[in-house]
């Protein structure tokens, strides 16, 4: 019985493994239809229909729907249903000064802190993001760009605040690739993040907030300003 018991546990827990990494693989593919365009904002997103396109339970599909809503990328409403969240000039310019404020304030505490592991991740992560750039993957660019600052703001070991830097980061990016103009210059987006490296390896605080500041303010230079013209932290 002991050993029947333990086999059941068991397979009970594979089985819950999996089903994990079923809604975590859509939860990315919806993401990334999210952030691209190709689920347009205010479309309305059925279980049944999801289950069926990506072959898979509506239990997985709601798990990877709950994970959208806490991100703010859906709206899951009673008796209203599921929709794609709106992208809205307002929102997205609100992001970006919290985003500023967040990555600009503590950078004291990124510098104190910064090593010889941090300065490879984030040179990795530029790499990711050329090869992106190259490949002509603006999502993969979005990723890779999102991992980069994030990893910055992880040095400041602020981890309550992180979570809020990463919502802001995904909705900017959602932004900006939707109302980008078109054949925007990728390989110039990834190497903006060079002159950040630099201040960062010389341990210059004044220098580092100054040129974050700047480059935040004009994440959108290839889209519509949101800056309003201000680009001091």
């Amino acid at each position: 019985m002991a050993v029947e018991s333990f086999s059941s546990v068991t397979s009970l827990a594979d089985a819950q493994r999996r089903s994990s990494r079923r809604s975590h693989a859509l939860f990315e593919a919806l993401q990334k239809e999210i952030v691209l365009g190709s689920l347009l904002p205010e479309q309305a997103l059925t279980e049944m229909d999801l289950a069926q396109r990506f072959d898979c339970s509506q239990g997985t599909v709601r798990e990877a729907l709950m994970r959208l809503n806490e991100e703010g990328l859906v709206k899951r409403l009673p008796n209203r249903g599921t929709h794609v969240a709106p992208c809205h000039a307002d929102d997205a310019r609100a992001l970006l000064h919290i985003r500023r404020e967040v990555e600009c304030s503590y950078l004291d505490r990124v510098v104190a802190r910064a090593d010889a592991a941090l300065d490879r991740d984030l040179h990795e992560m530029l790499n990711g993001m050329r090869n992106a750039a190259r490949d002509s993957d603006e999502y993969m660019l979005s990723v890779w760009d999102r991992a980069f600052h994030s990893r910055l703001f992880l040095a400041a070991d602020l981890p309550l605040v992180a979570p809020i830097l990463s919502r802001c980061l995904i909705h900017n990016h959602r932004y900006k690739i939707l109302n980008s103009t078109p054949n925007r210059e990728l390989e110039a987006t990834a190497e903006r993040h060079l002159p950040i490296l630099d201040a960062l390896a010389a341990r210059d605080v004044a220098a580092l907030r100054e040129l974050l500041a700047h480059h935040i303010a004009t994440i959108v230079d290839f889209g519509p300003d949101l800056s309003d013209g201000d680009s001091k932290p």
